[in-house]
């Protein structure tokens, strides 16, 4: 009923005529490079007369007397500018040219002028990559094409899927927002990829630090927000053919997008297919349950898959109002390594599985992620209204034969209303809303925002691990930055959030010694919290450039944390919830240190973390009698960790055509109190560097935008681990990208190579899922990929 109402309520602005003076100053404001700026405050000095430009950077001033006026455009992270207009009645246009406050800042990652706007314009450690960034480093998935950048890490999940990691934590620690709304599948495990098309991304964003001031609980690590494609532009019509293949996996795939617009109304559609076989690793070996497993010709058996998506949005875009209605399905069903997945892996059937590289035999996974999100925005005088509406489901299914422990029934009963195959299923679906008010009041940026969200999810199978749960939670937050000066930005956040937790009651669909053994207690849990943020931008006319952040985020348990109770067949481990953990809370301080000169540009982003009350899964000396097979037991428990490390950015312009670039990043983490006082965290990296070196001549004949990069990542062993987790050896890698634009009917045709892991090298990832069983990475792989647009 909210959502409807605050949806009306834009519609109904969105219809009244707000500018029916016919003596007005209008304009436009645009940036140096010539993009449209939006959210810039135009006002008559003397007069207190104000406006916000649109999103394509127009605005308009009433005006009553026949006289000089001085119109004065201003924007956080530009230069201030003013002009003289004489006017003499009707309607007088003025155009303005915004400049950063500081134009030689060019951060490392950075595509286009609107990237650097917001890193001068955000105190947290910010990275923003375009298209081309994700065309140039396509991976098996978006996240896995994001980990090139430093203090990002996944955990990879076979070729297919993977899940990030920032700073060293993942799963509900990060947040990922889609389209302005936050993605919401079953994140807490490990094999649990995200249901995300990398060709449907323009921009992606990376916060490091603590960002729950916006965007609640979770935040912790930081936040991956997916952009959208912009609109196209009035009067368009044409789109793009994608074009991949790689030759480790004996991927194919395309994806093809269609766009148009005509003057306010537009829409932009997009189909996604892949299709790959199980991929090849340099080991023809691996040990589970010290059991040994022959991989013929070094294929991993059953980790076939085929992806899916559908895209298509519609929207109108007009002078004051615009609204965007998103419809997505994306679908995967992929296969698990047979030999890694259950309880018992001598008994896979390795005649079938090794039949065919293409096949998709059990155990494997099914997983639909459905979408539906109206975001709307509407501006008048010093307000810009915002609001996203959003509905997704989650649906996965996990299937796998049906092998009986402990007191399962040998032969499974066909009276079971649950499918023979049907390992487990969970059923999420989420309604969210956010809004937010962003009022310029002279220097003073103030956002006002409300964040609603709430979930069901179900759950069924012949397995149990997390009981079925409703979750919902809200907050309220202000955001402020203050323009101090021209080369000084502050920042002050304040948010409460308020959550609530029921889970329900399971009990095993088959006798224990007599009984049904309850699995999960129906119960109810409910947290608070206030977080806070506080920053500086400094940003001299000069090479210097300094930003510092320190703030307070909180994560509330979630229900595998609180009540599982079951076996993870994916960790041969046997897990348990408890019942009595508090909301974790982090405090964290960030610095960004820049130095940018026409040769170099060097980035330095130390940071501290400290969590009074972080949650873990402690292994214990207990062994599972009923139902694992005598797997090891493993409770949730909270002590005080204490993390630091950072990213260091180095880049060196030799000339016009070629450069160097070397990114580092270093992680340490300790607990500090409880069972594994004195030990690290699970899944913390080790410390790498990245160097590379690119070529990029001005023009080779009718080669356009042509580039050669090599990637050498150097990776140090992971010493520093918690039982019962294994040291991990250190590595070297080396990746080659190529790529350019020719001239195809008028067109630019984009073509890119890859070559990843270029001498086949054998090593272990230490924050892959895989790793667990000493499973190398994927061996060498060759992408070839192309982008044909068409249209006019």
């Amino acid at each position: 009923m909210c959502a409807t109402a605050i949806l009306f309520i834009l519609l109904v602005l969105a219809t009244t005529n707000v500018s029916a003076q016919q003596n007005v100053i209008k304009g436009r404001v645009s940036s140096h490079h010539g993009h449209p700026l939006s959210g810039v405050v135009v006002s008559l000095a003397g007069y207190g007369t104000q406006a916000m430009t649109d999103s394509t950077g127009s605005f308009k001033l009433p005006v009553s007397q026949q006289v000089n006026y001085t119109v004065t455009a201003s924007h956080v992270g530009y230069k201030t500018q003013s002009k003289t207009v004489s006017y003499t009645g009707g309607s007088k246009s003025v155009t303005f040219i915004l400049h950063p406050l500081n134009h030689e800042l060019e951060e490392v990652h950075i595509q286009d002028n609107r990237a650097l706007n917001r890193k001068q314009s955000e105190s947290m450690n910010v990275e923003v990559v375009g298209k081309d960034f994700i065309q140039r480093n396509l991976g098996g998935s978006l996240m896995t094409t994001l980990s090139r950048l430093p203090g990002v890490k996944t955990i990879g999940i076979g070729s297919g899927q993977s899940k990030p990691l920032i700073r060293g934590l993942g799963f509900n620690r990060v947040v990922v927002t889609d389209k302005g709304i936050k993605h919401e599948g079953q994140q807490w495990g490990a094999d649990h990829g995200l249901e995300l098309d990398q060709f449907a991304a323009s921009e992606v964003e990376i916060l490091k630090g603590a960002a729950s001031f916006i965007y609640g609980s979770d935040a912790i690590a930081g936040v991956i927000d997916v952009k959208p494609s912009l609109p196209p532009m009035p009067g368009t019509f044409g789109g793009s053919v994608d074009l991949i293949g790689k030759t480790n996996n004996s991927l194919y795939g395309t994806s093809v997008n269609v766009y148009g617009r005509k003057k306010n109304w537009f829409f932009d559609s997009r189909l996604t297919y892949q299709n790959y076989g199980d991929y090849k690793v340099p080991t023809d070996t691996v040990y589970v349950y010290d059991f040994k497993a022959r991989l013929p010709n070094r294929y991993l058996r059953n980790t076939a898959g085929r992806e899916s998506g559908l895209h298509f949005n519609t929207g109108y875009i007009g002078e004051h109002f615009r609204s965007t209605i998103y419809l997505s399905n994306v679908y995967s069903r992929s296969g698990f390594f047979a030999n890694a997945h259950g309880l018992e892996p001598r008994q896979v059937d390795t005649l079938l599985h090794d039949q065919s590289r293409r096949d998709i035999q059990m155990p494997y996974q099914e997983v639909n992620h459905f979408k539906l999100i109206n975001r709307s925005q509407y501006h008048t005088g010093k307000h810009l209204l915002q609001a996203d509406i959003g509905y997704q489901r989650n649906f996965r299914q996990e299937f796998s034969i049906y092998v009986n422990h402990g007191f399962m029934p040998p032969i499974y009963p066909t009276t079971l209303n649950i499918p023979q195959n049907l390992e487990r299923e969970f059923d999420k679906q989420v309604y969210s809303i956010n809004a937010r008010d962003v009022l310029q009041l002279n220097r003073h940026q103030l956002t006002f925002g409300f964040n609603a969200e709430h979930q069901d999810n179900q759950i069924n199978g012949w397995s149990f691990l997390v009981p079925a749960f409703k979750q919902t939670t809200s907050g309220i937050f202000i955001y402020d930055k203050f323009a101090l000066s021209e080369t000084v930005l502050l920042h002050g956040a304040l948010r409460y959030d308020y959550g609530r937790l029921q889970t329900f009651h399971y009990s095993d669909w088959f006798p224990s010694e007599g009984e049904f053994v309850t699995r999960a207690n129906a119960f109810t849990r409910s947290f608070n919290s206030i977080v806070w943020s506080a920053g500086i931008n400094y940003t001299p006319e000069g090479n210097f450039s300094l930003k510092a952040n320190l703030g307070k985020s909180f994560r509330m348990p979630i229900a595998k944390e609180l009540a599982a109770n079951g076996v993870n067949y994916h960790y041969f481990s046997y897990e348990q919830g408890n019942q009595g953990l508090n909301a974790e809370q982090s405090y964290q301080a960030d610095v960004t240190l820049g130095w940018n000169t026409n040769k170099w540009q060097i980035q330095l982003s130390p940071f501290y973390n400290y969590f009074p009350n972080y949650i873990y899964l402690n292994p214990t000396g207990r062994h599972d009698i009923l139902y694992g097979a005598g797997n090891q037991v493993f409770n949730y428990s909270q002590s005080r960790v204490m993390r630091y490390g950072g990213e260091l950015q180095v880049k060196y312009r030799v000339n016009n055509w070629l450069s160097a670039e070397a990114l580092g990043e270093y992680l340490y983490a300790e607990q500090l109190s409880g069972e594994k006082k004195g030990f690290t965290l699970p899944f913390s990296p080790p410390p790498s560097l990245l160097l590379n070196v690119t070529y990029q001549p001005v023009q080779i004949k009718a080669l356009k935008d042509a580039y050669l990069s090599v990637d050498y990542r150097l990776t140090a062993a992971q010493n520093n681990t918690v039982p019962p987790e294994r040291e991990t050896q250190g590595y070297r890698v080396m990746n080659i990208q190529a790529g350019t634009k020719v001239n195809f009917y008028n067109r630019p045709l984009m073509l890119s190579l890859q070559v990843q892991n270029v001498f086949d090298t054998r090593y272990l990832n230490h924050t892959s899922f895989y790793r667990l069983i000493q499973l190398p990475e994927a061996g060498r792989n060759i992408i070839l990929s192309a982008k044909i647009p068409f249209g006019r």
